[in-house]
């Protein structure tokens, strides 16, 4: 991007071909030697330097044209911008007691389904923070929130049943997200917390946690995954090896639903794969991010080159005036 800041000044440059006029038109001059007769000398052939005998002229010209350039200010600007985000810190809480192992996504069990739905999630939330809790028996925080959302990916490919007591301890796993976010100065702190069954365990009831969350601004989105009723689960056999069998896993649907009402929150139900994405979709477009954008344009000023080309073009003027080129009187 090229400017000039004072381009007005550009209509100076009509002096130029003036002067080129006045010098042909008036330019002519008395001889300061006297010859009776000079016929014989213009049959004399003209040397190199006799038929450059205006470029002197010419350089002139061509500094009064840089020089006036320079005095517009010519300016070269590099376009950038300043990006000032009002990011969102979620705090994503998964289920990984052994229910989840349940084939009702086939062909893979929810676990896995539910890991490739949130990495999804992870990769469009570029300006958040976001951390991860896991949850069984106990809650595990697997990754503090962090803008690093390549660690927080290595994490979630981690993620695997067993790696917490068996059981599903939902208020502890509240309680323990909400510990995460609750000196977050972020302008949005919500949790999005994913399991497929009842609370059976931990210290803290699910409600409590909840009126926990929402003492500390923290608003919980609730997703239950699962298709309800009897659901293949795989069983090991030590003759037959992997065996399925028709379980049923209950979904405290109430309760979730109860947390996310007083978190100002909502309560999504998914029952297949592709339910589970639109559920995220959803809350990816519930919790944006606001962006503001400042475009700006930095300048450099040409001027100063253009000043050198004419100091240039001047002492090459000085140099043939004075020596080869130069004119008496």
């Amino acid at each position: 991007m090229t400017r000039l800041a004072y381009p007005w000044l550009l209509s100076l440059l009509v002096l130029v071909p003036v002067l080129v006029y006045v010098r042909a038109r008036f330019g002519a001059r008395l001889p300061s030697l006297r010859f009776s007769n000079v016929a014989p000398l213009s049959k004399l052939p003209r040397s190199v330097w006799v038929r450059l005998s205006w470029l002197p002229f010419a350089l002139r010209l061509a500094a009064l044209g840089l020089l006036l350039i320079a005095l517009a200010r010519p300016q070269q600007g590099a376009t950038g911008e300043e990006i000032h985000a009002e990011g969102v810190d979620i705090m994503l809480v998964l289920d990984v007691s052994s229910s989840m192992l349940a084939e009702d996504f086939r062909p893979d069990n929810r676990l896995r389904v539910a890991k490739n739905v949130v990495s999804d999630f992870i990769a469009r939330r570029e300006n958040d923070r976001l951390g991860m809790t896991v949850f069984a028996r106990h809650a595990l925080t697997k990754t503090p929130l962090t803008l690093d959302h390549d660690i927080l990916l290595t994490h979630l490919e981690d993620v695997a049943i067993g790696s917490v007591p068996d059981g599903t301890a939902i208020g502890n796993a509240v309680a323990s997200s909400v510990n995460r976010l609750k000196d977050s100065d972020a302008e949005s702190k919500i949790m999005i917390l994913l399991t497929d069954g009842e609370n059976t365990a931990g210290e803290i009831d699910p409600v409590t946690a909840a009126n926990l969350a929402k003492t500390f601004g923290v608003r919980v989105y609730t997703v239950g995954v699962g298709k309800g009723g009897e659901v293949p689960y795989p069983f090991r056999d030590p003759l037959y090896g992997t065996v399925y069998r028709n379980v049923e896993i209950p979904i405290d649907e109430e309760t979730l639903s109860e947390i996310a009402t007083i978190t100002d929150g909502k309560f999504f139900r998914a029952k297949d794969a592709e339910s589970l994405r639109a559920v995220y979709d959803e809350i990816d477009a519930l919790e944006r991010t606001e962006i503001e954008q400042i475009q700006y344009v930095r300048y450099t000023e040409l001027a100063p080159y253009f000043m050198l080309a004419a100091l240039a073009f001047l002492f090459g003027e000085a140099l043939l005036s004075r020596t080869r080129l130069q004119r008496f009187p």
